[in-house]
């Protein structure tokens, strides 16, 4: 069959409605349906569905990459097991979420080692995929799920290449320790990673605007592996009249040579995510996130992998698909200047 990127996607066709298999494919997104943890609204295990029914809709000419789905992108099947694991998970936690905690109760405590079980069983079971596709030479892109799903992506590629920082756009600093009981909370990816994954050298956040006490202290902690760009910071900048490309290289300054991208849907206004799991007024503009990627791919840094997360459909309304629209064409992006920054495609004027 002559792929024609042009014409609307075929049915049967592939995320982006691109025809390549795995083994064609130099970008391969692992779908990771869980969100157990979530502990306001939920539906982030559905997110990987909604983006890859709204991908077909995203135009393949881009306006900042030349033709990024020529190095081929693929998405691999969502593990039955990780969804059957998502519904137990989900089944339990909802008792611990409701009584704030497990306290002393033997019932509660019983499901919430059983939660902590079954999260480090998805961990494990996204670090071996991820080390499969990295030993094949792939570019890694983890589509969750909550926040919590691309952890084991990060041990995997911080026993290869050790050193890497990680550039994150989120409403919420994640650096809780242990929230609600659970040891890989989507609140807390960020407190387990900096506490246990030695590989990696920095933390930049961007656009966080909801942040507890016991997270800024943390974070101070950090020292220099921990930098933040609040919601609050960016925006008194505009309000002093500080172009925001500034900000952005001051941003990129910060990152070492190889970067990984960490994506939280509701790092945007949530004019663009209504319906992510836990929105917050304030926040970035798509084209804003755009900009920090276009010129992470400019400065020279290399972008080795990537994750998008949180993004919900509405339950309430199977025909809004505007979230997953959202989330695919934000996907597209992270693709593009991924394949751009190594390379791989050329960035465009």
């Amino acid at each position: 069959m002559v792929f024609d990127p042009n014409a609307p996607a075929q049915p049967g066709s592939g995320v982006f409605g691109l025809p390549h298999s795995e083994s064609e494919a130099l970008v391969v997104l692992v779908p990771v349906p869980w969100e157990a943890t979530t502990s306001y609204g939920g539906g982030a295990s559905e997110g990987p569905r909604a983006i890859l029914e709204a991908s077909a809709q995203v135009d393949l000419y881009d306006l900042d990459v030349e033709k990024p789905y020529e190095p081929g992108i693929h998405m691999i099947e969502p593990a039955e097991s990780i969804a059957e694991k998502n519904r137990e998970g989900k089944e339990l936690a909802a008792k611990i979420i409701e009584a704030a905690g497990a306290g002393e109760d033997p019932e509660l405590r019983a499901a919430l080692a059983r939660v902590n079980a079954l999260s480090e069983e998805v961990n494990a079971w996204v670090e071996g995929e991820t080390a499969r596709l990295l030993d094949a030479g792939k570019i890694v892109g983890i589509v969750g799920g909550d926040h919590s799903v691309p952890y084991g992506a990060l041990v995997a590629l911080a026993k290869k290449r050790p050193g890497f920082g990680i550039l994150h756009f989120d409403a919420h600093s994640d650096t809780r320790n242990a929230y609600e009981g659970f040891e890989h909370s989507h609140a807390s990816i960020m407190n387990n990673v900096l506490r246990r994954i030695e590989g990696v050298a920095k933390l930049v956040q961007v656009g966080i605007r909801d942040v507890c006490e016991e997270e800024i202290e943390f974070c101070k902690a950090q020292g220099g592996r921990v930098r933040m760009f609040s919601d609050r910071d960016l925006a008194r900048r505009k309000q002093a009249g500080e172009p925001f490309l500034t900000t952005v290289k001051e941003i990129i300054g910060e990152l070492p040579e190889e970067v990984w991208v960490s994506f939280d849907i509701d790092g945007l206004d949530p004019r663009f995510c209504p319906n992510t799991g836990t929105p917050v007024p304030g926040g970035l503009d798509t084209h804003e996130v755009v900009a920090v990627l276009r010129e992470l791919a400019r400065a020279g840094r290399r972008i080795v992998g990537f994750d998008l997360n949180e993004v919900a459909p509405n339950a309430a309304d199977p025909d809004d698909q505007w979230d997953g629209n959202v989330g695919a064409r934000m996907l597209y992006k992270l693709i593009g200047f991924t394949l751009a920054s190594q390379g791989k495609a050329k960035l465009l004027d």
